[in-house]
């Protein structure tokens, strides 16, 4: 059979497509002449071998006439083949002398390995030529990739390679304090940037810019709003997003919890025995007098519903007002209050 392109593979001979892809693509990033500049020769012999073994393998019409015929078959002349199909189903050109001679032309190892991984021009700045018909060229594919383009592939393929192009800048976040009031009632807050911009011939100048940022009624914490390519532009690269991310500043009543807004009162113990009249100015300028006319104990909260702070999907919704109360209790009683307390509260 001349050539073992299967061995070459290290595969079997029922070899699925996914098997001889994984095969090839190991075989292919070992033995690929810039990963062996100790041993570049051989390495280039080995490199055209598996390419070409893939590039037969992987091809039905190919696999068929090399599994029937051998190597001759497809780099010579062959039997014509039966009016049942012929091997495979491939293209036989009729010679004079009545044989049957099938069309193979190994293609450039690069260009099946570019093909293969996706780069129309993997390598740059090479030429036709080198030893051994190999493409030459003073740029190295490690010198351009780094030896983890290499090394992400040596476990048989389970990685991705990724594609040559502009690298995407790392976002370039930004906190944006808004107080409670402004997330409640939503704002609009225009912010001032400065970034280099590049002209048609990559010359770089500084600019200023005006964002306007609309901040939505309910929005919380951690929300983010996006710019995209808002950063700095350079040659070869894709410019940052610029990210604003929410935050909250303290306020002096009330604290959030998720869309329900919490306020503590500080009452005597006679008013929480007595009843207590909670007044209240809300985030937008109400006022709320909330009568409590339960005995307000340690762990009590009176909820007053839709109070609370809009629900960003649906800012016509609110959460909940829930207001605690931390009792104060005297240091001391003296003997007639202790009597009298005893005597107004005695079952």
């Amino acid at each position: 059979m001349g050539v073992d392109y299967y061995n070459i593979l290290k595969v079997e001979k029922n070899a699925t497509d996914d098997e001889l892809k994984k095969a090839y693509r190991k075989l292919a990033m070992k033995w690929h002449p810039d990963k062996n500049p100790n041993n570049k020769k051989e390495a280039e012999t080995k490199f055209k071998q598996i390419s070409e073994a893939y590039e037969v393998l992987s091809d039905s019409q190919k696999r068929a006439i090399y599994d029937q015929y051998g190597e001759e078959g497809l780099k010579g002349q062959v039997p014509a083949p039966s009016q049942e199909g012929g091997a495979g189903g491939a293209s036989f050109f009729q010679t004079g002398d009545g044989a049957t001679t099938f069309r193979f032309n190994p293609r450039n190892a690069d260009d099946i390995f570019a093909e293969f991984f996706g780069f129309s021009s993997p390598f740059g700045g090479m030429s036709n030529g080198g030893s051994g018909g190999m493409r030459g060229g003073s740029r190295s594919f490690g010198g351009m990739f780094g030896d983890d383009m290499f090394s992400s592939f040596d476990d048989g393929g389970s990685r991705t390679i990724h594609r040559q192009g502009p690298r995407k800048a790392a976002n370039i976040e930004n906190r944006l304090p808004c107080s409670l009031e402004e997330l409640y009632k939503g704002t609009t807050k225009k912010m001032k940037i400065s970034r280099e911009i590049a002209d048609a011939s990559g010359k770089t100048m500084p600019v200023e810019e005006i964002l306007t940022i609309e901040v939505k009624p309910g929005w919380k914490k951690g929300t983010k709003i996006t710019y995209p390519e808002k950063g700095n532009e350079q040659p070869n690269v894709i410019p940052a997003d610029l990210v604003f991310v929410i935050d909250e500043k303290p306020h002096n009543v009330f604290t959030r919890d998720g869309n329900d807004l919490v306020v503590t009162q500080k009452i005597s113990l006679a008013e929480a025995l007595t009843g207590y009249n909670v007044r209240l100015t809300t985030l937008d300028g109400r006022v709320l007098n909330i009568p409590i006319n339960n005995v307000i104990h340690p762990n009590y909260e009176e909820v007053v519903p839709k109070e609370g702070m809009p629900i960003p999907k649906d800012p016509s919704k609110k959460g909940n007002l829930r207001i605690k109360f931390n009792v104060k209790f005297p240091t001391r009683l003296t003997s007639e209050q202790k009597a009298g307390i005893k005597k107004l509260l005695a079952p």
